[in-house]
């Protein structure tokens, strides 16, 4: 039986899709193929060793049935004479400058790209001689506009200036922390009381009323809580006493994203480093979200996105997104690799109690910060 509580420290495991069938490999099929810059020929060995007569270029007829190598493609040169056979019509020749530098140059930006991405996103340098506190701050301004400017995250239930004004006046809180990085939840007393009693249901394994109570309790148009919204997204996405909607389940961490975001924007502008009182329901909204982002768990895959969202939610305290984005870093998931990198937030993972078998590289002193 799930626990929620361990859903609020620890990433959800990965364990969705079933590992695909084995399938037998069909008997490979040997070719002997001689090329040359323009053309190609297939070669028939002899049966005989010693007779070489069969080595003989191919007939016309034989040509067509194969496609040139996709390296001649590259050029989109015609063929010469001896290979005028084919009839495909020949293409515009391009510059070398740009296949190979322009051409690998957007392919480079599209991948490090994203419209889930903000062009105006704020960039954190971490030499700046900030402090620990005022680098914090940057981050979750940065996270306040990955979410607030991408129009995918916009929903009918967005707190309303009064409701961002009353978020941060009350201050009110469950003590259950969402995940390693959260904090208060913004909540009135009985909304308190109702998700500590569906978080009692869900662990108790009565997961319809306990999915039922998140639902009531996530409803925009009602008590639009952000933690019940994320939990509520949760429970659709892996179908926690419902039917599984992996769309639906973003349209809800979305919402607590949002309404989240619109709580520390205003704690920010009020000179609130530390965090206003949606800190911690942020910070899991954003983990939440890279995870469908990566997954492509009710929306498109969107390696970059799934990378800026785990980076802006490690430096804002979640150790599980440090580990995360280590490995996007690690594998160059969603923009260029970088090792430096990786090894930076795999050991404040470590350090932060979450370690990583096998990860002793990561101590070399080579990776220590300049």
């Amino acid at each position: 039986m799930p626990s929620l509580r361990n859903i609020l420290h620890k990433r959800d495991e990965l364990t969705d899709n079933p590992a695909p069938a084995v399938v037998a490999p069909s008997t490979p099929e040997f070719k002997l193929i001689r090329t040359d810059t323009h053309t190609q020929e297939i070669l028939t060995p002899p049966s005989d060793p010693t007779d070489t007569a069969h080595l003989s270029s191919p007939t016309q007829e034989t040509r067509p049935s194969f496609s040139p190598r996709r390296s001649f493609q590259l050029f989109n040169r015609t063929s010469r004479a001896d290979s005028a056979s084919s009839q495909s019509p020949p293409r515009r020749e391009r510059s070398l400058s740009k296949i190979f530098h322009l051409d690998s140059r957007s392919r480079s930006n599209s991948r490090d790209s994203s419209a889930n991405i903000p062009a105006d996103l704020p960039q954190i340098d971490d030499d700046r001689g900030a402090t620990q506190q005022e680098r914090e701050a940057l981050w979750e301004k940065r996270a306040t506009v990955l979410v607030q400017q991408n129009p995918q995250f916009a929903h009918p239930g967005s707190y309303s200036p009064g409701q961002v004004e009353e978020s941060l006046g009350l201050g009110l809180g469950v003590q259950a922390r969402a995940r390693s990085s959260s904090q208060s939840c913004v909540v009135d007393p009985n909304t308190d009381i109702n998700i500590q009693e569906a978080i009692r249901l869900h662990e108790s394994g009565d997961l319809e009323r306990s999915t039922h109570m998140f639902g009531q309790l996530a409803d925009p148009n009602g008590p639009n809580n952000p933690l019940s919204q994320v939990l509520y997204g949760l429970a659709l996405r892996h179908g926690w006493g419902c039917p599984q909607d992996p769309a639906r389940a973003v349209t809800y961490l979305s919402a607590a994203a949002s309404n989240s975001a619109a709580v520390e924007a205003e704690a920010l502008r009020a000179g609130v480093k530390k965090g206003g009182s949606a800190k911690g329901e942020l910070v899991l909204a954003m983990f939440e979200l890279a995870n469908c982002f990566r997954n492509g768990w009710g929306l498109a895959k969107d390696p970059a996105a799934a990378r800026q969202y785990y980076e802006t939610a490690a430096n804002l305290g979640d150790t599980d997104a440090m580990n995360e984005v280590g490995w996007c870093y690690l594998e160059g998931f969603g923009g260029k690799k970088d090792k430096f990198k990786a090894a930076k937030y795999y050991r404040l993972a470590e350090e932060n109690g979450c370690p990583t078998l096998g990860n002793s590289w990561i101590w070399k002193d080579k990776y220590n910060p300049k």
